[in-house]
């Protein structure tokens, strides 16, 4: 099936990811239009070559031409009016620069087929193929289980009828002669050996047992290992789909039929003991059978002890698996094994790092039990576990955000005869002591569970290894969506990839490494790429949300690409943008104005900060800021956020309702409310303009 058509059949959420790949650059309206031809051609190689691209274009303007006639024979006005309009846009845009347009597409087609893959393996609530005929095996499971009851209480009855039987032919050859006896001992002995075939059948349990291993084997390595990994996803910001009540029914069930099965086993010992014969199966069989029946009921329940919810602090909920000596934090952990026996009888002990390099104050011991949960299930919830350094210490050869930490959670499950311990490990955590720490171990936590699925790996920062950018595009995606009402779209990420590896036409596969990612200095700065944009999210996050979830701030856009959309709208149009250069994170905004000689220029801002955005929202500073024109009047240069929505619509419901706005203008600028006027650097290619801004004094 073409691309495009398996694109169409994706659920709402992926096409809202898919819409926004495209733009003017690029409209879907064409994408839709000449799918099978876009999908035939190699973009990728147009990209790198000129004489490639130039003809790959002058194909798609062919193609075009096609499809008006075909809507011109169709009398489909509306279509011929919108292909007329792309034709022209993309002529004026790209006859001169084919590879340009190239890149895009293929871009563009890199995206899908990874939206594509993402759908491919849904982490949602929707039963898989898979998933129902492990529920039929699982039923199956039950049945043949009550099946075997049943011809267990068939199987006592039959041997008491052969040890009957057999009694009475002991007798009758006792008492009878001749050829009579002959004859009724070889008719008991016919009915004896129709007995003795029947309860050898009905003894042999080896083939439900293979089948319980084998639905075992998909439960825990599997379907609970698929479960971990979206756990693992989910801390680092991805789908929060990670409910176990399935996989507790799941495994539940299968416990269950195993202990039937062991009392069934016990129950053949019982029969063995009454009646046996030679080549029995239960003497020769029964031991290995009870063995194996154990085996796998201990290791199904070890395998059912998890962490249902990872470390974390409550003042950090967004960041999780990063916490902090001397402040608390929770953690939850579940016995996907529902046996109400067993409430309020597993008594809980939790313990960090055995090495004794942090130890637990608080309460570090607690009793699994049902009451807590909102289902039911058996569970035991720390709420107030704090870290703190033990009295012994390993010796470090990471620094401190690198350490990664195991917190254990043991206990002891006595059932049905059966002693089993039972122990689980947090995912890895980083333990920091001072908060400032907090973005280069939250960069730790996504590096390591972005690249494994090693449960215990505390040593994994010894010798990082490399992600590509497809995984790291993802996750800094996540970072955004997870915690605002929107991700990061193709050009963003493209930007993104730009800053960290520099240009290219397809950074599909290319591999970022850990120091580059978060250690190194970006080329021509004094700062990591990761500081840089953890910075950037928790301006958003904090200061500028609103306007980020309503999608009035492009942010990430590169000066080429900002000169490119901005240069063919009308004087007055802007766009918001993040600082390049600001550590701490900035948000700037850069407009269309036309010179003296009528020639179109860009001028920005100095970035606003968060010190400044503490005393007023950007939208506030976005209605109120002025420039002095030529004519020395005080106006507004911002008239249409890009594309071209008027300043009013976007902002005016953000700004405060009580008093008119009162712009506190960015960079070098200094102002205060009690001085009538404030400074403001507005940059003209290489010179700097300085402005005095008069500022209305709100007391």
């Amino acid at each position: 099936m073409a691309q495009w058509n398996q694109l169409q059949q994706l659920e709402t959420r992926y096409l809202e990811q898919l819409y926004h790949l495209y733009s003017d650059s690029f409209p879907m309206e064409l994408r839709q239009f000449l799918a099978p031809w876009i999908e035939s051609q190699d973009w990728a190689y147009a990209a790198n070559k000129e004489s490639h691209a130039t003809l790959v274009f002058h194909n798609l303007l062919g193609e075009i031409d096609q499809q008006y006639s075909r809507f011109l024979q169709e009398n489909n006005v509306l279509y011929q009016h919108n292909l007329r309009r792309i034709k022209q846009h993309l002529q004026s845009k790209y006859l001169e620069k084919p590879m340009d347009i190239a890149r895009i597409v293929a871009r563009c087609l890199w995206e899908e087929q990874r939206l594509l893959q993402t759908a491919a393996h849904p982490t949602g609530t929707v039963v898989t193929e898979k998933q129902q005929i492990l529920e039929h095996n699982l039923q199956d499971i039950r049945k043949r289980v009550q099946d075997m009851e049943q011809k267990m209480k068939m199987l006592e009855n039959l041997q008491d009828d052969f040890d009957f039987n057999y009694k009475t032919l002991k007798k009758l050859s006792q008492d009878l002669n001749g050829n009579s006896q002959a004859a009724a001992t070889r008719q008991k002995m016919a009915q004896l050996e129709q007995m003795l075939s029947a309860l050898d059948q009905l003894r042999r349990m080896g083939g439900l047992l293979t089948a319980m291993d084998y639905v075992q084997k998909n439960l825990t390595d599997e379907e609970l290992a698929d479960w971990k990994r979206r756990q693992q996803i989910a801390c680092i910001g991805g789908p929060p789909n990670i409910c176990l009540d399935r996989l507790e029914t799941w495994i539940t069930s299968l416990a269950e039929s195993q202990l039937q099965i062991r009392q069934q086993i016990k129950k053949l010992e019982e029969l063995q003991q009454k009646v046996s014969y030679k080549g029995d199966p239960i003497i020769q069989h029964r031991p290995a059978l009870e063995e194996k029946i154990v085996d796998l009921f201990r290791n199904l329940m070890k395998s059912a002890f998890v962490v249902e919810r990872q470390p974390c602090m409550p003042m950090h909920p967004d960041r999780p698996l990063v916490i902090k000596t001397g402040v608390q934090f929770t953690n939850k952990v579940r016995l996907l094994v529902k046996f109400p026996e067993l409430n309020y009888q597993l008594k809980i002990k939790v313990c960090i790092d055995k090495s004794r390099k942090f130890n637990i104050l608080g309460t570090n011991t607690k009793v699994m039990n049902m009451e807590e949960s909102n289902n039911g299930s058996l569970s035991a919830e720390f709420k107030h576990l704090v870290s703190y350094e033990g009295s012994l210490t390993v010796e470090a050869s990471l620094i401190v955000t690198e350490e990664l930490h195991l917190i254990t959670f043991e206990t002891e499950v006595y059932h049905q005869g059966l002693k089993i311990d039972l122990e689980t490990h947090s995912l890895p955590v980083v333990v920091i002591s001072n908060i400032c720490q907090m973005p280069n171990a939250w960069a730790s936590i996504l590096w390591y569970n972005m690249l494994t699925n090693h449960p215990k790996n505390v040593n994994f920062f010894t010798k990082p290894p490399v992600g590509t950018w497809d995984q790291v595009a993802e996750v800094l995606s996540w970072q955004f969506s997870s915690t605002t009402k929107r991700g990061l779209t193709i050009e963003q990420l493209t930007t993104l990839a730009e800053k960290l590896l520099g240009p290219c036409v397809n950074y599909s596969g290319c591999q970022i490494t850990w120091a580059k990612f978060c250690k190194e200095n970006m080329a021509g700065k004094g700062f990591s790429f990761w500081v840089w944009l953890d910075n950037i999210i928790d301006l958003v996050k904090k200061y500028i949300l609103a306007l980020w979830n309503e999608g009035y701030i492009m942010g990430f856009i590169s000066k080429e690409r900002e000169r490119a959309i901005l240069s063919p709208k009308p004087p007055g149009t802007f766009l918001l943008r993040f600082s390049e250069s600001s550590k701490e994170g900035g948000i700037t905004f850069t407009w269309v104005e036309k010179d003296i000689s009528g020639k179109t220029q860009m001028q920005s801002v100095e970035p606003y900060t968060k010190q400044q955005l503490n005393s007023m929202s950007f939208a506030d500073i976005i209605m109120g800021y002025k420039i002095m024109d030529a004519t020395n009047i005080l106006v507004s240069p911002l008239v249409y956020l890009y594309p071209d929505i008027p300043k009013d619509e976007a902002f005016g419901k953000y700004c405060r309702p009580e008093a008119a706005p009162e712009p506190e203008m960015g960079g070098d600028s200094t102002s205060s409310k009690s001085l009538p006027c404030s400074l403001c650097f507005v940059y003209r290619k290489q010179q700097i303009l300085l402005i005095f801004i008069v500022v209305t004094v709100f007391l």
